[in-house]
């Protein structure tokens, strides 16, 4: 899962550009280039992926947050505000892909065959 591979035969990349190319930033290949297995299981399935992406938005801000206070103390609001939107910024392309990930593995009914492809 954390080198996004097919989840069916976990060789084939599942996106066509590097994670910090933001050109076609989160393509998903429609067939495994290894595999051949659809990794489209129906029309507009990545659209779950938001909430999933939503998700670890928020556990970044909170984390964030803990972390500042714990580390340095009761700091004006504007450096709260600032590093979270920094980070966020930093680990979007991260977040929005492997939001996608998580998805199609959780979600996508595809399992691990070992011997295919």
């Amino acid at each position: 899962m954390l080198e996004a591979k097919c989840p069916k035969c976990r060789k084939g990349d599942l996106f066509s550009v590097p994670v910090f190319s933001f050109k076609r930033l989160t393509h998903i290949h429609s067939t495994c280039p290894h595999c051949g297995e659809d990794l489209m299981p129906e029309p507009d399935f990545y659209y779950g992926a938001m909430y999933i992406s939503y998700a670890l938005s928020v556990a970044l801000f909170l984390t964030v947050i803990v972390a500042i206070n714990i580390l340095f103390g009761d700091l004006a609001i504007w450096i709260y505000i600032v590093t979270v939107i920094a980070l966020n910024l930093l680990l979007l392309p991260l977040m929005l892909r492997y939001s996608k990930v998580l998805y199609l593995y959780m979600l996508g009914k595809i399992h691990y065959e070992p011997n295919r492809g």
